[in-house]
């Protein structure tokens, strides 16, 4: 048996010190990830702000503005110079609110891509202008109010957009999290300082008490104990390490203490490495456009050439004056921006949000979660994630006739209920009712005893009853070995009475998402850190495409080029630490919920119920989603090719001309049609 079987255990501590450590400055402070998360909420809140005193200064404008009177049978409001108050309050929105579109299409024009942003600036532009002109002198309507209403429908929509698409680089924060903030260095003396992890070089000494976690990678100088390393490796059974092993900043130390030299500090450091890679593939994927920026840009260069080709056909050819030109000219070009489009997509992605909610999983990344529906193949990690994550007695073998299954396990139990440890928290929890035991033992990483019923109950490791040359009828046990389950040997007065086998519990719901996945084409993968015999049983037991044993933390991802490379678009479903550079690198990453932070915030999407058969939803409302956002654009810019040539003036001669006002109103209609169509998104569960 290798140190997978699990050397059993050290009593172990529950991590007392890490919401105290947690809060602490170190070396991996989130510079990269808390900044950019921190200015994205920032600018959340400032469209937030924007929107809504916006919405504040349209009020005026709706009560001042000559169309909207018109519409109602109002005259000129008796407020003088009333079109000087109009202009006020609409260079107040204009500024203002217009501000991110105005910055924007500097930004956009900058890099040379027209886009959203581009197109919203040219009519807001060209509206306040003309209007400006008209309120001082030039012959014609104002804009003011067409201004507004573009405006604050563009900021609401914006808001909407960006408080669902929450950056995901909230990763960083997490990962640097998990290294506690300080360190106990043993000086040279002999004595115990107590130090900032960013402190320590290469070559110093570390002591490591029990349940704390492991301040920096190193290589143990002294003592023995079971590294709870799950989160960090995959690895789902507690390492048994001792003098010469290699640990991992940010593992678990079970029961012993331990004095560990430290190796990799800083950006060398395992910890540093992972936030390195999740953040050099969040990067490379950030470059993707939506389909409303293309339309957006297709609609920048129409609107520019209408506008312009309006222009020259009524002066040129048909002999207009300027102004009625330039009328025509103007009109054309708001209504090129409807306001439809800046809607299209905000309200189907707030839909999309709330039945997702509803379904079992939080969608943080829309350009990856439109990519799920051509999902080719899906990568899940092993442990937590297609299993619990956790052991239970699967197998019981008796080498005693003296004792049945239940007496054998309930003797066991009443042994291991004094013991923080996983495995021995899973055979206490297989018996209902535990039985009182005194004298209770640690037997420093080999197991635990006690007395039970006035006999000595030893529960033991494989290795420590080999080391001990007790021998017993290990027929039983060969097909119980070659699943490369853990074994727990149960002696009665040191003579060996039993064997419990525990597993790793595969999840209820995981046989159905692999069934429904390939159902639908999808190749179904694992990638565990566990060795080759358990990923083999559970990837039959799962009736899997393909599996990957004994992958290590930093080759993940490399796995998921692997798949990529074969021209496969790949999902990763993961919750540890080592999943999150896997998860970020995939072109949809998806956590499962009871996992660490760091994946849920690496991932594009969250699996809150921890069910890998949500995986399969998530590829259902993709499709359903992307096709709502097709008719939605088709509405939204289909609508221009129908205005465009009215308010050019096509039909003049039939004395059809389509105003301001008939635009307005055009424009919310479609704006109507694009809300009613997003709220009928429905996808079957």
């Amino acid at each position: 048996m290798n140190k997978e079987d699990s050397t059993h255990h050290k009593e172990h501590t529950h991590d007392k010190n890490h919401n105290q450590h947690k809060n602490h400055e170190h070396s991996h402070s989130s510079s990269s990830g808390g900044g950019h998360s921190s200015h994205h909420a920032h600018m959340v809140k400032d469209f937030q702000k924007r929107f809504f005193v916006s919405l504040i200064l349209t009020l005026p404008i709706m009560w001042l503005s000559p169309m909207l009177r018109g519409f109602v049978g109002l005259g000129e409001p008796v407020i003088p110079n009333y079109m000087l108050v109009l202009f006020g309050f609409s260079s107040a929105i204009f500024f203002y609110g217009g501000w991110p579109f105005l910055k924007g299409l500097f930004n956009e024009i900058s890099d040379k891509k027209p886009g959203m942003m581009t197109l919203i600036a040219l009519a807001i532009f060209v509206a306040y202008g003309y209007s400006c002109l008209v309120v001082f002198g030039l012959k014609g309507k104002v804009f003011f109010w067409e201004l507004a209403s573009l405006i604050d429908i563009m900021l609401l929509g914006h808001w909407i957009e960006m408080k669902s698409v929450m950056s995901a680089s909230g990763a960083m924060e997490e990962l640097a999290r998990l290294i506690p903030g300080e360190a106990h260095r043993i000086k040279q003396d002999g004595s115990i300082e107590d130090i900032r992890v960013s402190d320590l070089q290469p070559g110093d000494l570390i002591m490591v008490k029990p349940g704390e976690k492991i301040a920096a990678d190193g290589e143990i100088k002294e003592g023995s104990s079971s590294i709870n390393e799950a989160m960090l490796t995959g690895e789902s059974k507690p390492v048994e390490k001792s003098q010469g092993d290699e640990v991992i900043g940010g593992a678990i130390n079970g029961g012993g203490s331990l004095t560990i030299t430290v190796g990799k500090t800083g950006e060398d450091s395992f910890i540093n490495q992972v936030m390195t890679m999740v953040q050099e593939a969040q990067k490379s994927k950030s470059r993707a456009q939506g389909l409303a920026d293309k339309a957006a840009a297709w609609l920048t260069y129409i609107a520019l050439s209408a506008g312009l080709l309006t222009m020259l056909i009524w002066m040129g050819i048909f002999g207009k004056d300027f102004v009625f030109s330039l009328e025509r000219t103007v009109t054309v070009m708001i209504i090129t921006c409807p306001h439809a489009l800046g809607l299209a997509i905000p309200l189907v992605v707030a839909t999309t949000t709330a039945i997702a909610a509803r379904q079992g999983f939080f969608i943080r990344n829309r350009t990856a979660f439109e990519r799920a529906r051509n999902i080719q193949a899906v990568l899940f990690d092993k442990t937590g994630t297609l299993t619990k994550g956790e052991f239970t007695v699967s197998d019981l073998v008796l080498f005693s006739k003296d004792y049945d299954k239940d007496k054998l396990l309930k003797m066991a139990a009443a042994v291991e209920v004094h013991s923080e440890h996983p495995i021995a928290k899973a055979v206490a929890g297989a018996v209902s009712g535990i039985e009182k035991s005194d004298n209770f033992k640690n037997i420093p990483g080999k197991g635990a005893e006690a007395t039970v019923d006035g006999l000595n109950v030893k529960v033991v490791s494989h290795k420590y009853v080999q080391q001990e040359g007790m021998e017993y009828d290990s027929s039983e046990l060969k097909g119980i070995v070659s699943q490369g389950k853990t074994l727990v040997f149960v002696l009665v007065d040191d003579a060996p009475a039993g064997c419990l086998a525990l597993d790793d519990v595969i999840r209820e719901e995981s046989k159905q998402a692999v069934s429904e996945l390939k159902q639908l084409g999808v190749q179904v993968m694992m990638i565990t850190g566990d060795n080759e015999t358990v990923a083999k049983r559970v990837a039959g037991e799962l009736d899997l495409t393909e599996y990957f044993a004994e992958v290590l933390p930093d080759k993940k991802a490399d796995k998921v080029k692997q798949i990529q490379a074969k021209g496969l678009l790949c999902a990763m479903t993961g919750d540890g630490v080592n999943d999150a550079p896997a998860l970020a690198q995939a072109d949809v990453g998806i956590a499962i919920g009871a996992g660490t932070d760091v994946a849920q915030e690496t991932a594009d999407i969250v699996l809150v119920k921890s069910n890998p058969e949500d995986a399969v939803k998530v590829i259902a409302l993709s499709k359903a989603t992307y096709k709502k956002t097709v008719q939605n654009l088709f509405w939204a810019t289909g609508y221009n090719a129908f205005a465009i040539p009215l308010a050019a003036g096509v039909l003049y001669n039939m004395g059809i001309l389509l105003s301001p006002a008939v635009g307005a109103v055009l424009m919310s209609l479609s704006t109507v049609i694009v809300a009613i169509n997003a709220k009928m998104l429905k996808v079957s569960s």
